[in-house]
């Protein structure tokens, strides 16, 4: 396929990103009672077994965001100047992210406040009190990291204004593909900031520009399609090896996250995916299409409605853990979704929380 005739939208992209999302709320369940020393909102300890789950998305399912977003921009880029893409960048991820902060990532303060003493004892104003809980910004870091990638990213695409590494990168054979694990490897040294291990802009930053440089390449992708199967069977071998490593120990730590294990398997089982959405994932259907278009506000509403949701039942409720995490599951999904399709329909706040424009008339919008 020409690059003249590249579509503007990638469906195997949109079912990743979906999927990735799902997987997102699966993890924050497993992860708000955790028994592996991960510090959450609710200091209630959950089944441990569980916690599976977390070590076995933790190492690679933000990579993959990070990189889709990233081939994503090459798609986004053939309609936009770099000056519309940052503007869209602005309204998508940083008015989410402060209208999610101020609107909804307070819950997650408050629920910290059964448990934590944010103020020593004293009395502080109630608006003050609101400042701070919204401070406890949850998955939304997300938001504000692939903003700061993005404009590194344009930085360096304006440097190399011939896109002359993206060429270099449509070159990468097969075992180049597989040897990318070393410079992923060390950069989960680079650039992490301390206490808040959620920002790992080394990584992320890398992740990202693999993606526009290497794999926006329709014919790099179609060489990690041919090998899906081998990859995802080596990727479930490593996962399981690496599970079975650090379980039991904190799973967020340096320790695990700078381990050559887990890095050999975060990269293995990203290529296994990419290869896999390539063969069987590139399809659109009312199910695929359905939550494609809530997926931005699933990943934006859930974590603040689950932990609420979390606090009420562990706190006055007697049922088992294990019929917790069984409500839990679906309420996350069924909240999210119906928090979106109320206030979406609400002018202000669809573009503070979702970064939706004003919607046009129908009769002007078929002219």
């Amino acid at each position: 396929m020409s690059e003249n005739n590249v579509p503007t939208r990638r469906n195997d992209l949109d079912n990743i990103r979906s999927i990735t999302i799902v997987l997102v709320v699966l993890y924050h369940v497993a992860y708000i009672f955790n028994s592996s020393g991960v510090v959450s909102n609710i200091p209630v300890k959950g089944i441990r077994a569980v916690d599976v789950v977390c070590y076995f998305l933790n190492p690679w399912f933000m990579c993959l965001l990070f990189l889709v977003a990233g081939i994503s921009a090459r798609y986004s880029l053939r309609t936009r100047s770099m000056k519309q893409f940052a503007a869209e960048r602005v309204r998508k991820l940083i008015v989410p992210f402060f209208g999610g902060m101020f609107l909804l990532a307070w819950l997650n303060g408050w629920v910290t406040g059964h448990y934590v003493d944010f103020f020593f004892g004293n009395k502080v104003p109630g608006f003050v009190r609101y400042l701070v809980y919204c401070l406890s910004i949850g998955p939304l870091w997300f938001l504000l990291e692939l903003f700061v990638v993005s404009m590194v990213f344009l930085l360096i695409r304006r440097i190399d204004r011939n896109d002359r590494l993206r060429q270099l990168g449509g070159k990468a054979g097969l075992p180049v593909l597989v040897l990318l694990v070393l410079p992923v490897w060390g950069s989960s040294y680079l650039l992490n900031i301390p206490v808040v291990t959620v920002f790992r802009n080394g990584i992320y930053c890398l992740m990202f520009l693999l993606g526009y440089y290497v794999f926006s390449h329709e014919a790099v992708r179609e060489k990690v399609g041919k090998c899906a199967v081998p990859f995802l069977v080596i990727a479930v071998v490593l996962g399981c090896a690496d599970v079975w490593y650090f379980f039991g120990r904190n799973y967020t730590a340096d320790a695990c996250l700078q381990h050559p294990l887990t890095n050999l398997y975060l990269w293995m089982m990203i290529l296994a995916i990419l290869g896999c959405a390539q063969k069987w994932m590139d399809f659109r259907n009312s199910f695929t299409e359905y939550l494609r278009k809530r997926s931005f506000a699933i990943y934006v509403c859930h974590y603040p409605l689950l932990v609420t949701a979390a606090y009420l039942f562990t706190t006055y409720s007697k049922l088992p853990m294990a019929a917790i995490y069984l409500i839990l599951i679906p309420a996350a999904f069924a909240a999210s979704i119906l928090f979106y399709e109320i206030f979406s329909r609400v002018p202000v706040i669809r573009f503070l929380l979702f970064g939706m424009k004003k919607r046009r008339p129908r009769a002007a919008a078929a002219k």
